[in-house]
């Protein structure tokens, strides 16, 4: 039986913007629907989770991040979402043939990142995320 893992190889994902404030207007709208939003910023930059977003250098090219949902309907939510917070159709929700019970939607963010939703079908999480503290200098 195939096996992937999720979560384990990534640390964080450094996304260069023209326009950080629209970016984040877009990310928070986008991942609303997955219960998570915008976890710190500061002068010209965002977080959100792994993602770190910043407009101090050329914006990225040509990538394609995939945001992993709990069921079909969070995918059909950040699509519509997305699009409010100023994304543009890249592909409306629907069945992928990737691998049987691939559920996905695609959307281009303010700089044309394909930014995906994906509900991989029924799944068994070892942990919902890997948690990390500490002190503050």
């Amino acid at each position: 039986m195939p096996e992937a893992h999720a979560g384990r190889l990534l640390d964080h994902v450094h996304l260069r913007v023209r326009d950080v404030e629209a970016s984040k207007r877009f990310y928070a709208g986008a991942l609303a629907p997955l219960g998570l939003g915008i976890s710190a910023e500061g002068e010209g930059w965002f977080a959100a989770d792994e993602l770190f977003v910043s407009a101090d250098g050329d914006p990225t090219a040509g990538l394609h991040l995939a945001f992993q949902t709990k069921d079909r309907e969070t995918v059909d939510r950040f699509h519509a979402a997305a699009l409010e917070a100023g994304g543009r159709d890249n592909g409306s929700p629907g069945e992928r043939d990737y691998h049987p019970g691939y559920y996905g939607a695609y959307v281009l963010d303010p700089d044309g990142t394909n930014v995906e939703a994906v509900y991989h079908g029924p799944v068994e999480r070892s942990a919902e995320s890997v948690v990390f503290t500490w002190e503050s200098p």
